[in-house]
């Protein structure tokens, strides 16, 4: 195979992957900003999106030509997708796995946080309060997980363990699931939310899921329910979610994505007691970005020997399809 030229899209806020240098062994990278990516893209093979939430492909489409692979440094791949690329030949891989355990382990301190209310006791504690109070039992309690891929299922393999039991919500309706036991179909989901104490929202963001927890989603929950968010800010009619948590419809949310980033300084959550807010952070963990790296090394050497990728993302579903 002849010798690779891989544009590399780089986020100015974040170090370069730790190992390009190594890699130039394989190939030639040209590493740019957004401004540049056109002519980055000249006769480039592949794309490495390091800056992975940048939407700067769809603006230098034109100059990729040659291009036959992209590879998003991220598990959502929402921010790329357009429809030139979806009609390509171009492959797209992404992060698929690299952020399971750490979200999960996020998801489950949520729930342990808001169950024996921790953050309400460091409000004491700041204030010099004593206050007994009881606490909800997080045994024996329900978790209804909104998105049935590689995240959710680690979600539930966490959950299960601590006497949580968890169903599922997928694109189709199964019994006897190794990790969910019960899926229920997503277009159901006002049927299903009040059979939870904790409603996860880890879905893929695309063209059908956008907006799916709304009014008449959130109005079907329990009042003692808590809502988590580590998909994407966009499932979420953010209207609606505040309505209910002030009108007592939802007892709380734990929200570490929100519809626009960062969360403006106006918007009512900030101030909400019942409310926990994290700056999207719940996959990054102590080495994440050498992870990311070395997945993408992997790839770059299966391509190298011709021998194909993996997490090669289905461009019309915007997902990787579970095997």
């Amino acid at each position: 195979m002849p010798r690779l030229t891989v544009a590399v899209l780089a986020a100015p806020e974040h170090p370069l992957p730790y190992n390009l240098s190594a890699l130039e062994s394989i190939a030639d990278f040209r590493v740019t900003d957004a401004a540049g990516l056109r002519d980055a893209l000249d006769g480039a093979q592949g794309l490495l999106l390091w800056d992975f939430f940048s939407s700067a492909l769809r603006d230098a489409w034109t100059g990729a030509s040659s291009l036959e692979w992209v590879h998003v440094a991220a598990a959502g791949v929402d921010a790329i997708l357009f429809d030139e690329l979806r009609a390509s030949d171009v492959v797209l891989t992404n992060a698929h796995g690299i952020f399971d355990r750490p979200i999960a382990e996020y998801v489950l301190a949520a729930i342990l946080a808001f169950d024996k209310e921790l953050h309400h006791s460091r409000v004491l504690q700041d204030r010099r309060e004593w206050h007994h109070r009881d606490t909800r039992r997080t045994y024996g309690s329900t978790a209804l997980i909104v998105g049935a891929g590689g995240i959710g299922r680690e979600i539930a393999r966490v959950l299960r363990p601590l006497g949580i039991e968890v169903r599922g919500v997928g694109r189709t309706a199964r019994e006897s699931d190794p990790d969910f036991g019960t899926v229920v179909p997503s277009s159901d989901l006002a049927l299903h939310v009040g059979w939870a104490d904790h409603v996860v929202a880890v879905a893929p963001l695309t063209g059908s899921t956008r907006g799916m927890f709304d009014a008449g989603v959130f109005g079907a929950m329990k009042d003692s329910a808590h809502f988590v968010n580590v998909g994407r800010g966009a499932l979420v009619d953010e209207a609606s979610l505040v309505s209910s948590l002030e009108n007592g419809g939802l007892a709380g949310a734990s929200l570490d994505v929100v519809a626009v980033e960062p969360l403006p300084l106006e918007s009512p959550l900030w101030a909400m007691p019942q409310v926990q807010i994290s700056a999207h952070l719940s996959g990054d963990v102590t080495g994440w970005r050498d992870d990311l790296a070395d997945q993408f090394k992997d790839n770059l050497e299966r391509w190298a020997a011709g021998r194909g990728f993996e997490h090669v993302v289905d461009k019309e579903l915007g997902f990787v399809r579970r095997a």
